[in-house]
């Protein structure tokens, strides 16, 4: 019995001790967003896009190459709308 609550314990420690690391290292701890690191995000995004739809078209599964597609076009068409509004908001100032 003993041994088998020390296993439980020990298991459990190591777990948080490994998963704390982890968790910082998730942090985006980058500065303001700029109108220019939006842009550049988009870019990004658009290439994994195509490169995920590529990756997938390659192994026969166009359902999942087009739905992850669209996600990715999604995200970066966030960034640049994103971009757009810092742009906006940084030429006209009220």
């Amino acid at each position: 019995m003993k041994l088998g609550i020390t296993k439980v314990l020990v298991t459990f420690v190591t777990i948080f001790a490994l998963a704390a690391p982890f968790a910082f290292a998730q942090q985006d701890t980058q500065g303001k967003p700029t109108a220019k690191g939006q842009m550049k995000e988009a870019g990004k995004q658009a290439g994994k896009a195509s490169t995920s739809l590529g990756h997938n078209l390659k192994r026969g599964r166009v359902l999942r190459g087009g739905k992850r597609f669209g996600k990715r076009i999604g995200y970066a068409g966030r960034h640049i709308g994103r971009g757009t509004k810092h742009a906006a908001k940084t030429v006209v100032k009220p």
